[in-house]
């Protein structure tokens, strides 16, 4: 695995921003029960890990969209991230709410993104993709921008997120994911080989209980 996926990860869980826990799952707004919990909010805490994951962030955007213009942050968890970025790499930076705003100019988009200008959009967590997508699709139908492509701290690597990434014709890059994670716990000691079994379950098929079947 590369070894900043890696650092990344190792980052996330020192800090607690991703926690897992097979045994005794959390349930997501959908219903779905996850042995993974991941705030990435948490990582504003902490300077020398903001510090890597930005730095990480510039690393990705410059190998995999060069041509970036403008940084777009999703409302509100890839806001922070978003500003931090643009400063780095010295570019415009905008906002996009989930939905537009009920009163004022009724603005969705946040700062200014003109017509044809490329735009990397950030997100803090990718699970289905959706709601980032959606983002993508109101710089392009409201504002005329042309998305290169998304860049999120992590993805937990489920397809219907790479389903959704696929039909929409936009690339995901991530700092790291749900595999790297997970093989990196087991090497520190945070779960088990069982538990990791059990990960490797839910991971093939989130909707299921099976993988609540293997007890550690």
């Amino acid at each position: 695995m590369p070894d900043n996926r890696k650092k990344i990860a190792e980052h996330l869980l020192n800090i607690h921003a991703v926690v897992l826990s097979p045994d005794d799952p959390f349930t997501w707004a959908s219903g779905i029960q996850s042995p993974v919990y991941c705030d990435n909010r948490l990582i504003l805490a902490y300077p020398e890990v903001r510090k890597d994951v930005i730095h990480a962030f510039v690393g990705l955007i410059k190998n995999n969209y060069p041509d970036a213009e403008v940084i777009a942050g999703t409302a509100t968890a890839g806001i922070p991230h978003a500003a931090w970025i643009a400063e780095a790499m010295h570019l415009p930076m905008a906002y996009v709410r989930s939905s537009a705003k009920s009163h004022g100019r009724k603005k969705q988009i946040e700062g200014i993104v003109k017509p044809g200008q490329k735009v990397v959009v950030i997100d803090d967590l990718i699970s289905t993709g959706g709601s980032v997508l959606k983002a993508v699709r109101a710089l392009e139908e409201e504002a005329g921008a042309s998305v290169l492509g998304v860049a999120a701290i992590f993805t937990y690597q489920l397809p219907q997120a790479e389903k959704n990434f696929e039909e929409s014709g936009k690339p995901l890059a991530t700092l790291t994911g749900f595999e790297t994670l997970i093989h990196l716990a087991v090497e520190k000691g945070v779960i088990s080989g069982t538990q990791l079994e059990q990960l490797k379950k839910w991971y093939a098929d989130p909707t299921s209980e099976d993988w609540r079947k293997t007890k550690s």
